[in-house]
């Protein structure tokens, strides 16, 4: 039988997604994504903000429209949190983030005896779901490590679908990730809802970064996101002495107002996020540092998003991805004031447009120097691919698609 999966949101949906593509790959099911050609169509479901979720439902409700012969599974952060509603959209099989890893039995289960298949988790203090791939369907390979938050930051509703942190075992993720070495994947991501929290026995994310750096086919190790407040001592270090960690961290800032920061009840405040840029950037000047904003948050009044616009000047991230704040119910910023939509409107043209001045400064330094380049798309004749700091290059040349070169930016 055919399949396709569409995925919506982040580096751990698109992980799991490939998880399943390969386990229904192993037992005789063939890829397909013409989506008119096949028996079997998965959703794998965002939840992140209303569009995300909007986006989601409009996909489903089309598939089940256009073909209503074929099976139709959804699982994902958005099936979980709407539960009552995705049950009203006649779904063959629903799940939300737990068993992707099974999927291969749901969907035999639904050929053997037809019947509707629901079933959803309470995800708090859930164990990590054994899941690896052997392959991956880009050139740099992500790695879930890791599962779920503890943070319950006001905006967000991650940890009620994703339930609280859990974690790989270090030896599962070394033997995943030689394994993809192995497949010629010279770029290894480490993902999850809050990578940096990672702990395995005795093993937190500095140990693996090391333990990883030892797979002599591994050249790239990189970082999905991480947390201000786990760039540790410890971690600093292994970034100081490690030279196969890419020179490239993305780590979400969300406001630059210490009364907002206070309101999302992030875990720092503008000084100590500074000291640790400050940190970082003493031990690689030229280290890429990109971060997320959440532009509208509850209390966010014009004064404190000038002091987003400075603090952003004054850290000179790389690259911003900058979001308007999203409504999710049952979170603690759905009941405070809101900022009206066509000031988050504003508010966001402007972030965005200091983003894309920042991001040319960043990338204007390094013209004339030599940077390595992982190639990760080749057409008509134009190579295309990232450089270690995340610098996305084109090169005017057939080069081998998985292979690093050395080129010079211009």
């Amino acid at each position: 039988m055919k399949f396709n999966i569409i995925t919506f949101g982040c580096k751990v949906n698109q992980y799991e997604s490939n998880m399943m593509k390969e386990s229904l790959l192993h037992h005789n099911f063939i890829y397909e994504e013409n989506n008119s050609d096949c028996d079997i169509l998965i959703v794998n479901t965002c939840t992140v903000t209303n569009t995300a979720d909007k986006k989601c439902l409009r996909e489903i409700k089309s598939l089940r429209n256009k073909y209503p012969e074929k099976i139709l599974v959804v699982c994902g952060c958005s099936a979980q949190n709407k539960q009552a509603l995705y049950q009203n959209l006649n779904i063959d099989i629903l799940i939300g983030n737990k068993d992707k890893s099974k999927i291969v039995d749901l969907i035999n289960n639904y050929l053997n005896n037809k019947n509707k298949y629901v079933k959803f988790y309470n995800e708090r203090n859930l164990e990590f779901e054994d899941m690896v791939i052997n392959n991956f369907n880009h050139v740099r390979a992500f790695i879930k490590i890791e599962d779920g938050c503890d943070n319950f930051c006001s905006y967000c509703i991650i940890p009620f679908v994703r339930g609280s942190v859990r974690c790989k075992d270090f030896a599962v993720v070394l033997k995943e990730a030689e394994c993809l070495a192995n497949n010629n994947h010279q770029e290894i991501v480490l993902t999850g809802i809050h990578t940096g929290r990672y702990k395995s026995a005795n093993y937190d994310l500095s140990d693996l970064l090391n333990a990883l750096s030892k797979i002599a086919k591994i050249k790239r190790i990189r970082i999905s996101s991480i947390e201000i407040t786990e760039l540790d001592d410890k971690f600093l270090q292994t970034l100081k002495n490690n030279p196969k960690i890419c020179n490239h961290l993305h780590i979400p800032l969300q406001s630059g107002s210490d009364l907002v920061l206070k309101k999302m009840n992030r875990k720092y405040d503008l000084a100590y996020f500074a000291d640790k840029i400050a940190k970082i950037r003493e031990i690689r000047p030229d280290i890429s540092i990109s971060t997320d904003i959440i532009v509208g948050h509850p209390y966010e009044t014009a004064e404190e998003f000038k002091s987003t616009l400075d603090f952003v000047k004054k850290i000179k991230f790389s690259k911003i991805h900058v979001f308007p704040y999203s409504i999710r119910e049952n979170t603690a910023a759905s009941l405070m004031p809101q900022v009206d939509a066509k000031i988050k409107k504003e508010r966001v043209k402007e972030l965005i447009a200091l983003s894309n001045e920042l991001e040319k400064e960043y990338y204007q330094k390094f013209l004339g120097k030599k940077l390595d380049v992982l190639i990760e798309e080749c057409h008509n004749g134009i190579s295309m691919g990232h450089t270690s700091n995340y610098l996305y290059v084109s090169i005017k040349d057939n080069l081998e698609i998985g292979k690093i070169y050395e080129y010079e930016l211009h």
